[in-house]
């Protein structure tokens, strides 16, 4: 590793942020000082980083077919350490912005759409004849809105649910797997799914250690789940994060029937799916594509 790269990474680590957030900035400076490498560049400090490099980074990676939007996060993340190490000038410079860097043009809404009933009762209908804990969480992801690694992980949570939802409570928590790190408590929008789903998962960890998926470790059981769920035609637009795009959308639906205005139903929305009340425009922009509401 050189200099250069080992004083990236303590910048990246330095600009804080969410795990996740902070192990793509981690990458991000090694792909940058590796790029600068190749080129027989050799900078020993950050100080010594020009406008010219970083061009030549985003259009050897541009060339390489990497997306707009990756390309937006990856700039976004050399600016962060850049601001970090004092150089904020050089962050700011309009050679670096997205325009003038030809990253014009990305759209946020992303490409994935709102999984089908027909297309969800495949899937599911494949992972039960494969295995039963698949389609268990399956189910409990579609019920609840999860990323793939809240339900992967949601078999730890299935004795609180259990108790919660007899309980009569409105809301779940969900803690493991968050983005983050951060538990939310997410909508219930139908009591009677949920209570038949999670009382059918208990059943089927309880023959497997606690586990839907019996797999030893996290890493290999989301490889497992996406290797699994692209068999079962989750993938693309439809991929697993698709069940997430129609919770969202069946949440939206139930605050505007309680009546709530379109702002505070895309909120509220905002806040069950783990992103604050802050991002209502974006679950409106996003989510909500070609929904009427």
């Amino acid at each position: 590793m050189t200099a250069l790269c080992r004083e990236l990474q303590k910048l990246a680590r330095q600009a804080g942020g969410s795990h996740k957030t902070v192990h793509d900035r981690l990458h991000m400076a090694e792909r940058l000082s590796r790029h600068l490498l190749d080129l027989n560049i050799q900078l020993k400090s950050v100080s010594h980083l020009k406008a010219k490099h970083i061009e030549s980074f985003i259009a050897d990676r541009q060339a390489q077919g990497i997306s707009l939007r990756t390309l937006h996060n990856e700039m976004a993340a050399v600016r962060v350490m850049l601001r970090e190490a004092g150089r904020d000038k050089l962050a700011d410079a309009d050679r670096l912005g997205n325009q003038a860097l030809g990253l014009q043009g990305a759209s946020r809404a992303g490409t994935r759409v709102a999984i089908s009933q027909t297309r969800y009762q495949a899937a599911l209908d494949t992972f039960t004849q494969k295995d039963a804990g698949l389609a268990a969480t399956l189910e409990l992801a579609r019920l609840m809105g999860l990323r793939s690694q809240e339900a992967v992980q949601c078999s730890q949570s299935l004795p609180t649910w259990a108790t919660a939802l007899a309980r009569g409570d409105e809301r779940l928590a969900v803690v493991f797997g968050t983005k983050g790190g951060r538990p939310r408590q997410t909508l219930v929008l139908d009591r009677e799914a949920m209570t038949h789903a999670v009382n059918l998962a208990l059943d089927i960890a309880a023959t497997r250690h606690g586990r839907l998926i019996p797999k030893p470790d996290l890493k290999t059981a989301m490889n497992y789940w996406r290797s699994q769920a692209t068999r079962a035609g989750l993938t693309g637009a439809y991929s697993p994060h698709s069940l997430r795009y129609a919770w969202a959308q069946d949440a939206l639906r139930h605050y505007r029937a309680m009546g709530f205005s379109l702002r505070e139903a895309c909120a509220l929305t905002s806040t069950d799916l783990g992103h604050g009340d802050g991002r209502g425009r974006y679950i409106r922009r996003v989510y909500a594509q070609g929904v009427s509401l």
